[in-house]
């Protein structure tokens, strides 16, 4: 199952990423970094009930049918896919200590759009509600799906609220955020109508993996994300453009686990750049560090070293 990416010049929430002025913050050639407009696509999930998950995003989230193929489906909003769902049988559900998903995190431009789906997500299904946080440079929600795949609903603060140490990483934290005071105060009715239209956009992906140093060493020295955070050898987090995170690793749970297995979960993320811009910079790096790349009609594809697949893809060109 494919879907081609929307332009994302002419998508305001990728516009948010981009950063037309941006200097590298880890002092690197902008030749040896992935492109400032980079955006994160759609992610894939394998599920062994795809009408089961289907049902969920939709009635939880919003999302509506993108593209659909036999019992595959694109699930989106406003024409931008974000998740997609593939039949998968036999197969089984992760162990929570396996490297993997630890979230996709949907990005809402607006807070009452945000507050819309959280309180559609709860009304639904309270028991998957697992927390909520203010980060500083980001408010954020948190829900596990019907597959026990992690879900991040969010909103970014300005990012002129953002705070940049000179060491080129930025404050982020986490502080409890009461999910009925945020209601309180920005949820209206005219979100809640508007549900399964407002913009939306995957704005950072989440993964378990074994070691940081080596999530490190292949995410940010090969791939050419930058690292704007850490947490020491727990977590990672890394982005292009100046954005506070496309990305982030984390062993709380898999310290030292190995390459993940086929299992339900997990199948793709896929990372879109602008037309023309820095695929082939990635791909030499990548072959230069001895990795494996391949080039298919998705784009190039390459598994990082828990063998989660990433697809890059260039952004479909303007109309003229």
């Amino acid at each position: 199952m494919s879907f081609t990416a929307p332009d994302t010049a002419a998508d305001p929430l990728a516009l948010r990423h981009q950063s037309m002025q941006h200097q590298p913050i880890s002092g690197r050639p902008v030749a040896d970094l992935l492109p400032a407009g980079l955006s994160m696509g759609m992610v894939t999930l394998k599920s062994d009930n795809v009408s089961r998950l289907r049902a969920y995003y939709e009635q939880a989230l919003g999302l509506v049918a993108v593209a659909e193929d036999g019992p595959n489906v694109v699930l989106g909003r406003s024409g931008v896919p974000l998740v997609g769902i593939e039949e998968a049988r036999g197969l089984t559900l992760p162990g929570e200590g396996e490297a993997g998903l630890y979230h996709v995190a949907i990005l809402f431009e607006e807070a009452a759009d945000l507050a819309a789906t959280v309180y559609s997500a709860v009304r639904l299904d309270p028991t998957r509600f697992v927390g909520s946080s203010d980060h500083l440079v980001s408010e954020a929600f948190y829900f596990q799906d019907p597959d026990n795949n992690g879900i991040e609903l969010y909103v970014d603060r300005p990012r002129d609220q953002w705070q940049w140490g000179a060491d080129g990483q930025v404050a982020m934290t986490t502080l409890y955020l009461p999910w009925d005071r945020y209601l309180d105060t920005h949820l209206t009715e005219e979100a809640v109508n508007r549900l399964t239209t407002a913009p939306a956009s995957v704005g950072h992906v989440h993964l378990q993996v074994g070691d940081v140093h080596a999530a490190e060493d292949f995410y940010v020295r090969e791939l050419g994300f930058e690292k704007t955070t850490a947490l020491g050898t727990m977590a990672l987090f890394v982005s292009a453009g100046g954005y506070h995170h496309h990305m982030a690793m984390n062993t709380w749970n898999s310290t030292g686990v190995g390459p993940r297995r086929n299992t339900l979960g997990l199948g793709s993320l896929e990372i879109t750049l602008p037309q023309g811009e820095g695929l082939g910079s990635a791909e030499d790096r990548l072959k230069s560090a001895g990795r494996s790349v391949q080039r298919t009609d998705r784009g190039l594809e390459i598994r990082d070293p828990w063998n989660t697949l990433l697809v890059l893809s260039e952004a479909e060109a303007e109309a003229n």
